[in-house]
Order: structure tokens, then sequence, then C-alpha cells
């Protein structure tokens, strides 16, 4: 029985957040959800995230924009995190190159007004959600946390390293003991609908052709969202300063082989529509897990060809659904 704790989760009504408020719940833990519900895409899908992670429990759920310190002292001093598990950014690699003012204040801004706070109120562990589009291109494969040349190639992947640097900082100057967790594309249920997967099943099932950047060669560490779960449960247990650990599958899988495996999972074909290679994009991550093996016991457990299987069974629970709703 894992010890009771006030676990506030910041974008807890986003993808990978609702999964962890899940788990939480599950395991009995008292929640609290920090969401802006945004329009980067729809509100609906993410209170719809919630709907189903409340199955398990009632998490307290507060509208609070992390970039107003105000309203989020107020929440600090109402709820009293033991935990704070911070998940909430502006996400996505090429948004961020049209809109890099924005990704400073949620990403970098954002995470500092939380940091404060946790300081302010010692907070017992913090856990900050980084990205392996920091590595950018130029590091050896795979990923190690020992890589110190770190070149990030997009606005994204440039906030996420200072959201870390600033952790850093923090537990220096506070003794906060922080975990920051570099997630390798993460995909499963709930996923964003503009993430590759999720993009390019509909694609497919609309009968519409995929569009791949690049040649199809760039591959990606894919990494089924309940191993990245797991794996922030094990860090909020991990007792240390400062850590950093890499959370993927450890499988690199070239662009046109998920193609392969969502037409497998699908029974149908895909029309490909191949296009220049975008700016910011990185031909290839692929994460070396064996310090979070070593330190956390982090052992991902879904292969790709079973996390597609399950995403598109979830895809079409999700549509059959809506289809129902629409003939009512």
């Amino acid at each position: 029985m894992r010890k009771r704790r006030n676990i506030l989760v910041t974008g807890g009504a986003g993808f990978i957040g609702s999964h962890l408020v899940e788990a939480l719940l599950r395991q009995g833990q008292p929640v609290s959800v920090v969401d802006n519900f945004d329009d980067f895409y729809p509100a609906a899908i993410k209170r719809a995230n919630l709907q189903e992670a409340s199955r398990l429990g009632r998490p307290r759920v507060s509208s609070v924009d992390i970039r107003d310190r105000q309203a989020l002292g107020r929440l600090f001093k109402k709820e009293r995190p033991d935990v704070v598990v911070h998940l909430a950014a502006r996400a996505g690699v090429r948004p961020s190159i049209e809109l890099p003012e924005l990704y400073e204040e949620v990403n970098v801004r954002g995470t500092l007004n939380l940091l404060q706070l946790a300081a302010s109120y010692q907070v017992e562990k913090f856990i900050f959600g980084s990205s392996s589009s920091v590595y950018g291109a130029s590091a050896k494969v795979p990923f190690s946390e020992n890589e110190v040349q770190m070149k990030p190639l997009s606005p994204y992947a440039a906030t996420k390293l200072a959201g870390e640097l600033v952790c850093h900082t923090f537990a220096h100057l506070y003794q906060l003991p922080i975990v920051c967790l570099r997630f390798f594309t993460v995909y499963g249920p709930r996923q964003r609908p503009d993430l590759a997967i999720h993009k390019f099943l509909a694609q497919i099932t609309s009968g519409n052709p995929v569009p791949i950047f690049g040649d199809g060669t760039s591959a990606r560490d894919y990494t089924y969202v309940d191993d990245i779960v797991t794996g922030i449960l094990a860090a909020m247990d991990y007792e240390a300063p400062y850590e950093i650990f890499n959370l993927g599958n450890s499988v690199a899988v070239k662009l046109l082989d998920l193609v392969r495996h969502i037409e497998s999972s699908t029974g149908l074909s895909a029309a490909i529509d191949f296009q220049p290679v975008q700016p910011g994009d990185v031909p290839l991550t692929w994460a070396d897990i064996s310090k979070a093996r070593r330190l956390l016991g982090y052992e991902p457990r879904t292969s790709i060809a079973a996390g597609i299987e399950r995403f598109c069974a979830w895809y079409r629970k999700l549509h059959d659904e809506e289809l129902t709703r629409v003939a009512l």
C-alpha cells in the first residue's frame, strides 16, 4: 500500500495527465488536477478524458493557467500538495516555430511559477515532464542522459531543456527534490488528435492519403502511455536531490513501418503522400533506458504491434459511440 499523499497534476486533463490521474485514483490517492482547457485542441476532448478517469474517484479539478502566478498561489494554499507532477505544457514542434513567445511563456515561465510555489510550500517531490526532443539531431544513439551536447531544433524543444535547467537550479537552491522525465513519443488511447499515430489512423480510415514528411525512413521510439505512467509512478517514489531519466520503449520504429502496423491492425491500405522534411523535425529518437531500468525498475511492456492494436480498438470504439450519438 502506497503512502497517501496530496498529489497535484498539472495538465491533468490531457492525454498523459488523465491516464496518470486514473492510475493515482486507482491507488486511492487524493488528486488535484490543474488544466486551463485551452484551445490547442477541443476542450471537450479534455473534459471527456477526465470523465473517463473520474470513474475511479473524484479528482478536484481547477481551471487555472500556469502563467497566472496569483491563481496558482491560491490553489497551492488550498490544496497543500505533497507532490507536484508537472505535465502541463504548450506542446508541438511545428506550432512552436510559429509561436515561440507563447511557448516560452507557458513552458518556461509557467514552470518557474510552479517551482517557486513548490519551494515556498516545501513540496516533498516535483516531477517535470520533459521530452526526448531536447536531444536534437546531434546526440549519439541511443540517447543517454549523460549526453552533454544538447542542441534542440525547435522552440518547443528549447523550452523543455530550459525547464530542466530551471528545475536543476531550484533543486540546488532550495533542496527541492526534482525528477525530470524525458518522454519518448507517447501514444495510446486519448492521444491528442494532432499527433502522428492518431492523425495517420484518421486519414487511413477516411480513405485520405497519409502525409509522410521525408522518405519515411525517419524513426521514433514510440512508447505506450501505460508504460509512461508506470515510469512516472516509480519516479514519484524515487529519492534523489535531482535526477533525469529517459522513459521510452528503446526501439526505434521507421515511419513507414509504423504505417504498416496501422494497416495490419485495421485491415486497410494506406495511400502515402510524401512531402518535404519539416523544419524542427529530427531524423531519429531512440532511448537508452538502462538508467531508468536500474534505478526506477522501469520496464516497458507494450510492443509497438500490441500498442497500435490497442489504440486502433480504442479509436474504433470512440467513433462507433460518436456515430451512435449522431443517429440518436
